[in-house]
């Protein structure tokens, strides 16, 4: 193999072959690439794609890089979720325990921040003395006592997705089907689960803001799960607005807290329990109905909390945080923002906020950057909400009085207030499967 060839071939939009994915790949995983080329093949792979042959085989050398977790010895459902990217998107916070909570197994392996969107081990970081980088052994043990593990990738599982993860963030290549699908799926098959529920999110904060392009995600991280033998399933979700108020890490673990207590955001509320609802029919609750109820129930009697408290307990973290969130991180300066006018929020520049909030510390702006954890937003505009001069858009929360200044021009960019109301997209706009793509709630397929 000589790598350039096989660079420039991908360039000028040629297909290679099994072979030769699994040797430029492997060739990588073992050190023996070095990173300036892995980043000009994925430079290449963005703007030429994957096709399916080209796809199956990075998956598989992705797989045979690391070890595969078998779970059959646990009894239960095995069941996982996974977000494609969005700001403010803290749902995997509250869904997890809440669906451990009912019996189901949850082996949620997350990732970090990529881009402009946050990252739950980040978030989960951001919990006093919570560590994320647990064996797959500890895994084990507390799918059994607890039923939810919290964990980043571990160095077993799936080593060549971890790298290129890190590489993509800081080369402008996150936003490639087959690189976004590869990645997903080949960590979510090595952890063992028995199926899997996708949020692949839409609109100007998505990675890919298109419904088709999500629709294309979708359909191809399912075809993946099949061929493997995960039952899988996906819900195209909203991401024109920040999912809640919080952006940030330890802002959005406190309002996941919230959220645990039954409170918090309207839309995280709804977006988890429609979540957590896949997530049981795949354990096998028999209707979407009863596996609503017995969501709501958890998540309101406060045995989601609980199970919450015995993960953090578990991982080191201090449990205490879900009594007082205040002892998480918190930042030396706040400064609020306002309305200069009468009107209605416009349409946000999600992505903007997002990258604001990476600009403020909360994500990584260069390979192994440090995050602030007490940094991030409070967005309390919603597209389409009336607003009046005067009223508060947005806190911010930084580490000094400089960075605060860059983030209030950065949101009142990406805030508009207009005096047309314009369109929002549904909080759940479809649901797919390998058999159909429906529009939400609806009883056939929609014709897309």
């Amino acid at each position: 193999m000589i790598p350039y060839q096989l660079i420039r071939r991908k360039r000028d939009g040629e297909r290679l072959t099994r072979a030769e994915i699994s040797a430029f790949f492997g060739a990588y995983a073992e050190g023996r690439l070095p990173d300036y080329q892995m980043s000009a093949f994925l430079m290449a792979a963005y703007y030429r794609g994957l096709d399916s042959d080209e796809l199956a085989a990075l998956v598989d050398v992705m797989l045979r890089s690391g070890a595969t977790v078998d779970l059959t010895e646990i009894p239960g459902a095995k069941i996982d979720k996974h977000s494609t990217g969005g700001v403010g998107d803290k749902a995997s916070l509250v869904l997890a325990p809440l669906v451990a909570s009912l019996g189901v197994r949850v082996p949620m392996m997350s990732g970090r921040g990529l881009g402009h969107t946050g990252g739950t081990v980040d978030k989960l970081e951001a919990i006093p003395g919570f560590r994320v980088d647990v064996s797959l052994e500890q895994m084990r043990r507390q799918l059994e006592s607890i039923g939810c593990a919290l964990i980043t990738q571990t160095d077993e599982i799936v080593p060549l997705d971890k790298k290129l993860y890190a590489l993509r963030d800081v080369t402008g290549t996150v936003e490639s089907i087959p690189l976004i699908a590869s990645s997903i799926m080949s960590k979510k098959i090595a952890e063992g689960v028995d199926g899997l529920v996708l949020d692949v999110k839409r609109g100007s904060g998505a990675f890919l803001p298109e419904l088709e392009r999500g629709l294309e995600l979708a359909r191809t991280m399912i075809g993946i799960g099949d061929a493997y033998g995960r039952k899988t399933v996906a819900l195209i979700t909203a991401m024109d607005r920040p999912l809640g108020f919080a952006v940030g890490n330890a802002i959005e673990v406190e309002e996941s807290i919230f959220a645990l207590r039954g409170e918090g955001p309207t839309d995280l509320r709804e977006l988890t329990l429609a979540l957590a609802v896949e997530m049981l029919l795949l354990a096998g609750w028999s209707d979407a109905a009863s596996a609503r109820r017995d969501a709501e129930r958890a998540l309101d009697d406060g045995r989601a909390l609980e199970t919450m408290r015995r993960v953090i307990e578990a991982q080191g973290g201090n449990p205490a945080v879900l009594d007082d969130p205040a002892l998480l991180p918190q930042p030396p300066v706040r400064e609020t923002i306002y309305a200069e006018r009468d009107g209605y929020i416009g349409e946000m520049d999600v992505r903007g906020i997002g990258d604001a909030a990476v600009a403020l510390g909360a994500g990584r702006a260069t390979l192994g950057a440090r995050i602030d954890p007490a940094v991030g937003f409070h967005i309390t505009a919603k597209p389409g909400q009336q607003i009046t001069r005067g009223e508060p858009l947005a806190t911010i929360f930084a580490s000094s009085e400089e960075s605060a200044e860059a983030a209030v021009l950065a949101l009142r960019r990406c805030i508009p207030v207009t005096l047309g109301r314009p369109e929002v997209l549904p909080l759940i706009s479809h649901r797919v499967t390998s058999g159909a793509v429906l529009e939400y709630g609806a009883s056939s397929a929609a014709s897309l």
